[in-house]
């Protein structure tokens, strides 16, 4: 899509709720990290750190359900389950890996301009 162009309400809407999935909290550290290769829920979880059993769960039904992640019962006793992105998933690791280098590279700019407005509206009330 270019600047100025116009977009009907519907895909307005699927590219929205799309856009909240990928940026919540979890998405792209949990697809990032499957990047590297296939990996069981608690390997998971240790890589990412600071996600909890149920959140990390839910995050991954969620990638699941939208095709980004495969989930493989490991037939074995006790059941393993190994998560692995599908080729979907690896077309959005793409563009995702280049976002979080943009974030990365820009996130002293974005600071700085926050603490800057911060200091131009300290007493000015919200609107």
């Amino acid at each position: 899509m270019l600047p100025g162009e116009q977009m009907d309400s519907a895909t307005c809407k699927r590219v929205s709720d799309l856009l909240a999935r990928v940026g919540d909290k979890w998405t792209l550290l949990v697809v990032g990290s499957l990047g590297a290769g296939p990996l069981r829920f608690n390997a998971l979880r240790r890589q990412i750190g600071d996600i909890s059993q149920k959140m990390l769960a839910t995050t991954l039904r969620n990638l699941e359900r939208d095709g980004m992640i495969n989930r493989h019962v490991l037939p074995v006793t006790p059941p393993q389950v190994e998560y692995t992105l599908t080729g979907f998933g690896c077309e959005f690791l793409r563009p995702a890996s280049a976002f979080a280098d943009w974030a990365a590279q820009n996130a002293h700019r974005i600071e700085h301009a926050r603490a800057s407005f911060d200091r131009q509206h300290r007493d000015v009330p919200p609107a």
